[in-house]
């Protein structure tokens, strides 16, 4: 395992997988909360090659199987190693193409995969020429950048100035982009999406529809995803997944393909990512299907036949809650009468008082989110009401 990623979002897939598998991990530190889960580690700067190929050759003695990251940033290194263990895995190049949203934009439109209109830039002149092109309303977005970070909504020409700051900074941030490499694209209006995909030797099974809800633009913040089993539009939206990933070469492994459903032209994607989703997405999944994504992922990497099979139909959501305001939390506590609800799986806070807080476009998801709170129920839609709810139950404040 490469990067375990955050306690809270994270633990719950190496659990998971240390409850099947023996588990080593590298990381950019020794091990905190993943000890109960590993049998060994080796500590390595990530953003180097040399030194990750190092950490796996003192870890040998482990006798490695397989290969696994959920880390967007750590793909290409995940790729890399494989290759030279000779386990099964996804080339460097389809890494790559996953990581850098202009070639994969490339590769689907080489493919006729339904898109959004893009052209990679490194200058505010060449955003602005670019923005002239597409026409307005636009959006800005880092090419190698995760989890929403750097991307904005341009509505005009007078928004492009801060809109390319914004972006261009947040490229700059991305642990491998070497430069401000920016996307500026076509708005693709209409609800967001992600079918959750498992691909064994190349044949993909799309295995469950993620609906999302963002917060205010013109950020593209997640506040909450719900998915429900036996969801219609899975039919409609996983063909569409499957034709990105066959564009990118994607070989082996889970993958999220994020997509917006348009009022022309049906779903048109946004960016495939390689790996686990974040924000809970594979619990809300397993929680509604019984089907386990990230024991799925190691089954792959070790050259197993993953257990797709569903064992149950009902529905899960998760809420993520942001601060109200950036500054200093003064207030973060639930009424305790929550904690009593069946429909309640998991409160999660985040952040505690006297924590600081930082909302975009100075923050990101990790500055910004308080808590998370995860519900089941029989549908999606009663979820998402117990979650409303429940919000107005939680007590943060912010100075």
């Amino acid at each position: 395992m490469i990067n375990s990623g955050d306690r809270a979002y994270r633990e719950y897939s190496l659990a998971q997988i240390a409850a099947h598998h023996r588990v080593v991990l590298i990381g950019r530190s020794g091990p905190g909360w993943e000890g109960p889960y590993i049998a060994d580690h080796e500590v390595a700067n990530l953003d180097d090659l040399d030194d990750l190929v190092g950490a796996v050759d003192d870890l040998l003695a482990n006798d490695i199987r397989g290969v696994l990251t959920w880390d967007e940033f750590s793909l290409v290194g995940a790729a890399h190693v494989a290759a030279l263990l000779g386990t099964p895995g996804n080339s460097t190049a389809t890494a790559t193409a996953c990581r850098d949203k202009a070639a994969s934009r490339d590769a689907f439109a080489a493919r006729g995969v339904p898109s959004a209109r893009s052209t990679l830039v490194t200058t505010r002149e060449e955003a602005e020429v670019a923005a002239a092109a597409t026409g307005y309303p636009l959006v800005l977005k880092p090419a190698r950048q995760a989890g929403s970070i750097g991307v904005i909504k341009a509505e005009g020409p007078g928004d492009l100035a801060a809109a390319y700051a914004h972006a261009s900074w947040a490229a700059w941030a991305a642990a491998d982009d070497e430069g401000s490499n920016v996307l500026v694209e076509e708005y693709l209006d209409g609800p967001e999406i992600s079918v959750e995909c498992v691909t064994v030797r190349g044949v993909t099974t799309p295995v469950a529809l993620t609906r999302k809800q963002l917060g205010q633009e013109p950020f593209f913040e997640e506040v909450g995803h719900s998915v429900e089993a036996g969801d219609p539009l899975l039919a409609v939206a996983g063909p569409v997944a499957v034709a990105a990933l066959d564009a990118l070469g994607f070989t082996n492994g889970v993958s999220h393909v994020e997509m917006r459903l348009t009022d022309t032209g049906g779903p048109r994607l946004i960016e495939v990512n390689g790996r686990l989703g974040g924000d809970l997405i594979p619990h809300l999944v397993r929680e509604a299907t019984g089907i386990d994504l990230p024991l799925a992922a190691a089954d792959i990497a070790l050259g197993l036949e993953p257990d797709l099979a569903p064992t149950r139909r009902r529905a899960a959501a998760i809420s993520l809650v942001y601060a109200p305001a950036t500054g200093r939390l003064t207030r973060a506590d639930a009424d305790p009468a929550l904690g009593d609800e069946p429909w309640l799986e998991r409160l999660v806070w985040e952040k505690q008082a006297g924590d600081h807080v930082i909302l975009p476009p100075d923050g990101d998801l990790g500055t910004a989110r308080v808590a998370h709170l995860v519900a089941t129920a029989t549908t999606a839609e009663i979820c998402l009401q117990h979650l409303a709810d429940a919000r107005h139950q939680l007590d943060i404040a912010v100075s």
